[in-house]
């Protein structure tokens, strides 16, 4: 029996855990839910970083250096506005800019963005479900010390995620909803994924929609996370500097620690101790996804375990 399973991601290390569950479970059974509190505009255009990483993974024309943006894209768009002057510091590849002016023309006609990310991935060949969080605007707020608040794109890549981080804060969470897709897919789900993203970044604007954490720690169904920190490190990112910076430990016990009842199973990286975890069920694999079949690899190992544990 195939079974239903719902990923959680954000970034590039949850886009990597997307493309190895969409080579082992048929595309009918595989949701991914995406982190839309990066989103922001810029010269006109809505820009949805995560949604395209996974979008791009699924759809097999990523970068694979960067693990984002389209594979051999130029950058002619870019050069054309720097020779008028601009401060040009976020990159729109020319084929990525196709993606946001069909995505924004449909947002200017009311189409909502879960519509649109499902044509768009229906035109790149990606058959399992691909769902923004909310079709309502987030924004996550980040609160430095050398800036004050800031937009998260603006601290990500304007600064290269060097400002030392106070607080952050989701802008119009409050009045996001739950969209029916999502909503359908959680309750459908016969198990729920958390992929090794930023916990704080990535994973806790899906979480913080309203409705959606109380519905997914309601489900008595496997909630499992993958670590994001290998090491007391981040594989990619500001995850292990964003946890010094609030006051956390870089380790698997402090992203074990901040899912709480979310979760009630945890992958940890086999090279880590992880120390005693306050969870049922614990397991330690290889996490670092270098190649395609180390993705395929983590993810059969990850559903593997979890059926040893449950009877489906």
């Amino acid at each position: 029996m195939a079974l239903n399973v719902v990923v959680l991601v954000g970034g590039v290390g949850g886009a990597k855990l997307a493309y190895g569950l969409a080579q082992i479970i048929p595309p009918e059974n595989l949701t991914v839910i995406v982190n839309t509190g990066d989103d922001f505009w810029y010269y006109g255009l809505r820009i949805c970083p995560d949604l395209d990483t996974i979008m791009y993974t699924l759809g097999g024309v990523v970068d694979t250096t960067n693990g984002w943006g389209v594979g051999g894209d130029t950058i002619n768009l870019l050069d054309a506005l720097r020779r008028y002057g601009e401060d040009v510091w976020f990159r729109l590849g020319d084929q990525d800019v196709a993606t946001h002016l069909l995505r924004t023309q449909a947002l200017r006609n009311g189409e909502p963005l879960t519509a649109i990310t499902a044509r768009l991935a229906q035109a790149l060949g990606i058959k399992p479900t691909l769902l923004p969080m909310t079709d309502d605007p987030v924004a996550t707020m980040v609160n430095t010390v050398e800036y004050g608040e800031i937009e998260f794109q603006t601290y990500f890549v304007r600064y290269r995620w060097q400002p030392t981080i106070q607080s952050l804060r989701l802008s119009g969470i409050e009045s996001a909803r739950m969209t029916p897709a999502v909503c359908h897919a959680l309750e459908q789900a016969d198990v729920i994924l958390i992929g090794p993203s930023n916990p704080w970044l990535s994973i806790d604007p899906i979480l913080a929609v309203p409705g959606l954490r109380d519905l997914i720690t309601s489900r008595s169904i496997p909630r499992v996370a993958v670590t994001p920190i290998v090491g007391g490190r981040a594989l990619k990112g500001p995850a292990a500097k964003l946890m010094v910076e609030l006051g956390y430990d870089p380790s698997p016990q402090a992203v074990v620690q901040h899912y709480g009842e979310v979760i009630n199973g945890f992958v940890y990286d086999k090279s880590d101790d992880p120390g005693p975890l306050s969870l049922p069920h614990v397991a330690g694999f290889e996490t670092i996804m270098k190649s395609d079949n180390d993705k395929i690899f983590l993810a059969q190992n990850v559903i593997e375990w979890i059926k040893s544990w449950v009877s489906f």
